[in-house]
């Protein structure tokens, strides 16, 4: 029976770096969590070709086939994600394509995946 012994010398520079920090990474989940349901990128596409780029919650509901409760309750978390803004005129809300959230998180993405 032979045995290892272990040794404390260092024979490389550490191939990973910590480059993205926990708030960083939940906003960047949250950014694409909120893009990972199928019905939330249809009210996106919606809402992008929209006139002037933006969509009436009234307008959304039939497209996706869903209750207007649940088309709310996608557009509510597109919203926390920071992917749409909300407008309210009347009794009916209006929602905007945020373009530059988009570029945000894929510059987050992409910069955390740099070389230092």
């Amino acid at each position: 029976m032979s045995t290892l012994t272990s040794t404390t010398t260092e024979c490389c520079v550490p191939a990973v770096r910590d480059s993205l920090d926990v708030g960083a990474a939940e906003d960047i989940a949250r950014g694409y969590k909120a893009l990972g349901d199928p019905t939330r990128l249809r009210l996106l596409a919606l809402v992008a070709s929209g006139e002037g780029g933006e969509a009436c919650v009234c307008d959304l509901t039939e497209p996706v086939g869903l209750s207007q409760a649940t088309v709310s309750h996608h557009l509510k978390i597109l919203v926390e994600a920071g992917l749409l803004t909300r407008e309210r005129r009347g009794t009916w809300s209006y929602y905007t394509i945020q373009h530059p959230r988009f570029d945000e998180l894929g510059r987050q993405l992409l910069t955390s995946a740099m070389p230092a």
